[in-house]
């Protein structure tokens, strides 16, 4: 298990650009399972869970190279099937969340898919109703391997329907798009995610030959086809790790510009950190954030606590709350941070109010953060990251601590962000790592 040492208590300064983002490269490598073509894929993150699903695709025989840095060709032309039925196909799509999404495309273009027990970050129960259910709806039949904790899928051909989805879930409406981009007839899902990585999908697999309507609303057309085709597609700046640099610079006083943000797709988020007092602005497809030696929470227009909840697209993204959370413990006011969607995410606080912040975790789901005003900064503490976006969390705390921190099991952070202390001690953090 490796480790951060984090000197607190140094000030960023430059640009830094965010990698490609994670979520959206889940679902376009994915697809590229789809088609028996070469398809080219461009600024993709050089991350732990990407890394792991490359390597599950090569195994299952996806032809895969590495063109530049963060450009991969992958091509699914000699695929093995069998794969999925071995123990060792179930042990590494059971360690990685992001391979529930292979099985769309795996019953669309083949038929037949196997889905593991899924394992990934600790925030509580995810389930994977809104996906079984869309792919019943498409004609898959299923067959529950209690014993081995599988779930084998099959049809002959999938044939278009309509479907209400209970949920607008992201994974879910990625995972039946894909099926259905190759069934019979017209799929029309409505409740449909609409986030700009289910755009990015959908527009890629338009390029491939799909023929896809209702882009970027919440009820999605789909005409299935007979075949895709191969093409080429560049993944969007991530949105997540875009906001968690506006929190670092808040946090730590500095001033720095996140360059090449596509700022027209991060939809509420600039607003969410300025809510909180903190000013940033847009310069073209940049966003600087000037030092700033104190931020004051707005209130709402009558006075009363301003509250933050996340919500489906374009309501503020789930993965973000955690670093507004820690920002607010530095600001002047108070501020209800709702967390909805997941019921295990905000116990990483402990940790906070471990190192000095005053935080009222009022249920599972809702933290009431009442802000320091930096009259007094955080103490150090040793630490453990239970989860990609807590780990990001409890990074930009130490950073602004006074002392050494540690935070111990760093994979879980290294999962979702691309060398990120190598990034953040280029503009003058103090975070050295230590491997086991």
């Amino acid at each position: 298990m490796s480790s951060f040492i984090i000197e607190g208590g140094h000030k960023l300064s430059g640009n830094i650009y965010p990698q490609g983002a994670k979520n959206e490269a889940l679902q376009i490598i994915c697809a590229t399972l789809l088609t028996s073509e070469r398809i080219e894929v461009h600024n993709i993150p050089d991350i732990l869970d990407i890394r792991n699903l490359i390597h599950l695709l090569q195994k299952m025989g996806v032809k895969t190279k590495r063109l530049s840095g963060e450009s991969y060709s992958f091509q699914a032309d000699e695929m093995n099937i069998d794969y999925m039925y071995s123990e060792e196909y179930a042990r590494k799509a059971a360690s990685l969340r992001g391979s529930v999404l292979m099985v769309g495309p795996m019953l669309g273009r083949f038929g037949k898919a196997v889905l593991p027990q899924i394992g990934g970050d600790k925030i509580g129960r995810r389930r994977l109703d809104t996906h079984l259910i869309g792919f019943q709806a498409l004609g898959a039949e299923f067959n529950h391997d209690v014993k081995h904790h599988i779930c084998e899928m099959t049809a002959s051909k999938l044939k278009g329907t309509y479907m209400l989805l209970d949920e607008a879930s992201v994974t879910g409406t990625a995972n039946i798009i894909m099926a259905a981009v190759l069934a019979e007839g017209i799929t029309t899902i409505y409740n449909a995610a609409c986030e700009p990585y289910i755009q990015q999908l959908s527009e890629m697999l338009n390029n491939m030959g799909a023929k896809i309507s209702g882009i970027g609303s919440n009820l999605i057309s789909i005409e299935g086809v007979r075949e895709l085709h191969g093409t080429s597609h560049t993944v969007l700046p991530d949105m997540i790790e875009v906001g968690s640099f506006i929190g670092m610079a808040a946090m730590t006083g500095s001033e720095i510009t996140i360059k090449n943000t596509a700022y027209n797709k991060l939809g509420i988020i600039p607003a969410a950190f300025r809510r909180l007092g903190i000013k940033l602005e847009n310069r073209e497809d940049d966003i600087y954030v000037p030092a700033q030696d104190k931020y004051q929470i707005e209130t709402f227009m009558d006075g009363s606590i301003m509250t933050i909840a996340d919500a489906p697209w374009p309501g503020l993204t789930p993965d973000l709350l955690s670093v507004l959370l820690v920002v607010a413990t530095q600001a002047e006011g108070s501020v209800l941070i709702h967390q909805k969607m997941f019921e295990s995410r905000l116990f990483f606080v402990d940790k906070l109010i471990d190192m000095g912040a005053q935080i009222i975790l009022c249920d599972p789901h809702r933290a009431t953060v009442i802000g320091h005003g930096r009259r007094q900064r955080l103490r150090c503490a040793k630490m453990v990251s239970p989860d990609i976006r807590a780990g990001i969390a409890l990074l930009i705390a130490a950073m602004s601590a006074t002392g050494t921190s540690r935070i111990d099991n760093i994979e879980q952070i290294d999962r979702g962000y691309q060398r990120i202390d190598e990034r953040l001690n280029n503009l003058g953090a103090c975070i050295t790592r230590q491997d086991p």
